[in-house]
Order: C-alpha cells, then sequence, then structure tokens
C-alpha cells in the first residue's frame, strides 16, 4: 500500500496518460521509497525495467543490462560492447512492444555510469535522437547518489540540458505520513511515541518497515539496532559507501558536525576535519546537503558567507550518540531510558523534527498565506556592550514585522515555564534587538508535545504549538 505521495503519484500518473513522450526523474535519500513510488504509481507496467549494478565494471553492468532484456522479451541479439550498443538493442525492444505506452524504467542510473564508459552520452542519444519523437514513450531515471542525478542528469549541461519533462526530489515521510503508515501495519503508537520514533528513524520508510506488532517502541528499537543480527546494525557503513565511491571525506565532515548542535561554518569545519579549502571541499558540502544529510542555513542578518551547516539526518544523529560505540546489551535502549544522556539527546533530537515540520508550524501560528523566512541566529558573550551571548535555534521572520522566535522543549506532560527558562527568553530576546536593532515584534513561540502548564510564567509566551500541530498534511 503507497502511503502519501499525492503529488508525486499525479505526477507519474499524468505522464503514464500523456499524449506525448514524457522523461522524469526521480531522486532522493537512499531508502527513501523511490523504486517502490514509481513501481506501485504504475503498477509495475514497465516496457522494460533495470537496475545498475552496484560496483560493478562496464562488462558487469552490460551483462545485467543484456539479462534484463532477454527478460523482457528480446532475444538472439549480439552482446553489445558499450552503451551505445546497449541502447540500439533497447529501441528494438521498444520497437517490438505491442504496448500502447511504452514505460522504460532504470533505476539506479549512477551505478551504470562506470569511469570510461560513456553512458550519458548514450543515454542522450538515446532520449534526444530517438525517443524524443516518438510520443509513446515515458522514460524514467532514478538514482540514489543525488549529487550524481544533480550533476549527471538534472543539471546537465551537455546535451540532456533542459531535457527533462518533469523532476520528483521524494522527501522523507513527515509525520504525519509515518502516522499513516504504521496505522496500515496495525502497530499502535500515539503521536509522542512516533515523534520519538522518529527522532531515531526520520521519515525513511525502509528504516520503519522494521517495526514489529505487538512490541513496545524502546523493545523495537533494541530489536532493530541492538540486538543479535540487529537489520540495521551496519546501515551507517552502508548508507555512505553507497551514496558516495570515497565516503571517507564526507564522514569526516558528518562527524565533525555531529559533535556540534548549532552547526558549523565552512571554516569551523575545514579546522576540524583539517580538510583543504578547495573546490572539492564545496561540492562535497553541496551533495551531502542535496541528500539530506545537512542543511545551510544563514543567520539573521548575516550575508552568504556565513553560512552555517548544520546535520538533520536523524539516524546519523543517533548513530553518532548511541551506535558508534557498538554497545553489546541487547537491550541497550530500553535501560537507557530517562538517563541523563537519552534526556539530553531528545532535547536535540526534538529540535531537528521541528526543523524539519516548519510549513507544518506556519499552519498551526495560521501564517500559511504570510511572506515568511526561517532563519537561526547566535551571539557570543560581550559583557562590556551587556550582550549575555544566545543562540536561537528557529526564527520565523515574518513580512508583516512580526519574529515568531520559536522555543523547541521536549516534555513527556506539559512543560513547565520556569523563572530559569523565563530569564533565557528574555535574555535571548534582548541579546537579538541588542546586536541586530531589528524593530519586529518579536512573539514568543514555544513548540512542546503535551503544551504548557499553567504557572507564573506563561506571561512571555505568545503563541503554543503542540505536537498534534506537527502532524497536520502541510499539502
Amino acid at each position: 500500500m503507497l502511503i502519501g505521495r499525492e503529488k508525486e503519484q499525479r505526477i507519474l500518473a499524468d505522464a503514464y496518460q500523456s499524449m506525448e513522450s514524457k522523461f522524469i526523474a526521480v531522486y532522493g535519500r537512499r531508502r527513501v521509497g523511490k523504486t517502490y513510488l514509481i513501481r506501485e504509481s504504475l503498477n509495475s507496467r514497465f516496457t522494460f525495467q533495470h537496475t545498475g549494478y552496484y560496483g560493478g565494471k562496464l562488462t558487469d553492468e552490460l551483462f545485467e543490462f543484456c539479462a534484463s532484456l532477454r527478460e523482457h522479451g528480446l532475444k538472439d541479439f549480439a552482446k553489445p560492447h558499450n552503451w551505445l550498443e546497449a541502447f540500439e538493442l533497447l529501441k528494438d525492444l521498444i520497437r517490438n512492444s505491442k504496448e500502447k505506452r511504452k514505460v522504460i524504467f532504470l533505476d539506479e542510473l549512477s551505478w551504470m555510469d562506470t569511469h570510461g564508459s560513456d553512458f550519458v552520452m548514450a543515454l542522450e542519444g538515446f532520449w534526444n535522437g530517438w525517443a524524443s519523437a516518438r510520443t509513446d514513450i515515458l522514460l524514467i531515471v532514478c538514482g540514489s547518489v543525488t549529487s550524481w542525478m544533480l550533476s549527471k542528469i538534472i543539471h546537465n549541461k551537455g546535451g540532456l540540458y533542459n531535457r527533462l519533462s518533469c523532476r520528483i526530489h521524494l522527501q522523507p515521510f513527515s509525520l504525519r505520513e509515518c502516522e499513516e503508515y504504521i496505522n496500515s501495519r496495525n502497530i499502535v503508537m500515539n503521536r509522542h511515541q512516533i515523534i520519538e520514533c522518529y527522532m531515531i528513524l526520520g521519515g525513511i520508510p525502509y528504516y520503519w518497515s522494521f517495526l514489529e506488532k505487538g512490541l513496545s517502541l524502546p523493545q523495537n528499537i533494541d530489536h532493530i539496532f541492538f540486538s543479535a543480527d540487529a537489520p540495521l546494525e551496519h546501515e551507517f557503513d552502508y548508507l555512505y559507501a553507497a551514496l558516495f565511491k570515497r565516503p571517507e571525506p564526507y564522514i569526516k565532515i558528518v562527524s565533525a558536525l555531529g559533535k556540534k548542535k548549532a552547526g558549523m561554518t565552512r571554516e569551523e569545519l575545514l579546522k576540524a576535519t583539517h580538510m583543504t579549502d578547495s573546490g572539492n571541499f564545496t561540492i562535497r558540502l553541496e551533495e551531502l546537503e542535496s541528500c539530506g544529510f545537512l542543511r545551510k542555513y544563514h543567520q539573521f542578518g548575516m550575508k552568504e558567507r556565513n553560512a552555517v551547516y548544520q546535520l538533520i539526518d536523524h539516524f546519523t544523529l543517533f548513530y553518532y550518540k548511541f551506535l558508534e560505540e557498538k554497545p553489546t546489551d541487547e537491550h541497550f535502549w530500553s535501560n537507557q531510558l530517562n538517563t541523563p544522556r537519552t534526556n539530553a539527546w531528545c532535547g536535540l533530537a526534538f529540535e531537528r523534527v521541528c526543523l524539519q515540520h516548519v510549513p507544518q508550524m506556519k499552519m498551526a501560528l495560521g501564517i500559511s498565506g504570510v511572506l515568511s523566512e526561517a532563519f537561526s541566529w547566535a551571539c557570543r558573550e560581550d559583557s562590556a556592550k551587556g550582550i549575555f551571548g544566545s543562540q536561537i535555534d528557529l526564527m520565523i521572520v515574518r513580512k508583516d514585522q512580526v519574529i515568531n522566535l520559536c522555543e523547541m522543549k521536549y516534555s513527556a506532560k506539559k512543560y513547565s515555564v520556569t523563572a530559569k527558562t523565563d530569564e533565557e527568553i528574555s535574555r535571548k530576546i534582548s541579546d537579538f534587538i541588542s546586536v541586530t536593532g531589528a524593530r519586529f515584534a518579536i512573539h514568543t513561540t514555544l513548540v512542546t508535545p503535551y503544551g504548557i502548564a499553567d504557572g507564573s510564567y506563561t506571561g512571555r509566551i505568545q503563541n503554543v504549538i503542540t505536537a498534534d500541530d506537527l502532524f497536520v498534511s502541510s499539502r
């Protein structure tokens, strides 16, 4: 059963019904459900389907391509020596097809593009010189190596420039979609537990598929990560190795970011990783961002060169906090509940969940139709100027001259605003106005699962966003 993805399903359905040939690229983070989306949306009605062979040489890739051609009905053909000849065979298969709409699905495209193989050139020739002139072809290409898909297909500056009919960047599930998914499998969780699960697994459907009915959330996490032969025990190594041919530099970057809650500037990252300031470093940052592992954001009032990079992939954050040391306790997670270490992680992970649901937060505030931008902001202590030193993880800066200063507080019950919390908020507002000179109305907005408890220090809170608000559909 296909959960969510309504927009993406409509795009694929419209392309299938079109009276013209269409070329669609689907990309996104590994395990996000790209192949499943395509197969389910089109009911596997493929004239030809082929998946690249991971780690293969040109001869291996061509051998597998030929096997797929035979599987789909092409007989008695000479073995191709290169991709140009292989695509000629694909043309023969299409010519022989009696289907009204010829759907060609090439999965894990980057794996087919081995060194010196001229695969992209052959693909260009197939589409530009033949398929696009017909009216009956739907060509869908897909890949988990998002950086390759962006550079070679989507932002191609050669023969495929501006040739795509459509591109689909498949995003992880939202909280609402995760709720729909577990309900479809009769797994019982309340919304607080779904948020906790999201803090570990993110919105990656493949990871959620390992949840077992009848187990509590801690039991499920123990099963998925810490039990003997746990299904995701080696996922970190597989994840980065499958995305990048040389994963070590990328792992250095995410490892450094995993130690800094607020993120790091480019200069700070270079110092922490001992890497060379070069174009390659820039490309690696862009690739990690395009794959959804980190976000690049600008502090309010700062220029482009002061951009900050922050690790936002939930699984990677969980790995560095709990999995890197390879615990041997099969009940590790159950035994970690309510420890200082876990409680500290919960606060950080909940903030990341909120940062990935800003559209839902805007809906809760009733400002979806107001032009706004999301920023973070920080300043260092300067006692001479009366600056305390503050970190604001999320500010929604609105065109109507209001800033929602969002305080994200994880709690298993109604959150109590204490004198200390009230003082911290007051200092942040004071620092922000003193440093930036901003003339906005500052609305303190508390984001916490169960809302706030009545108390003496709630007067400064202008808006409250709860867990239920984060589950609203933003589409």
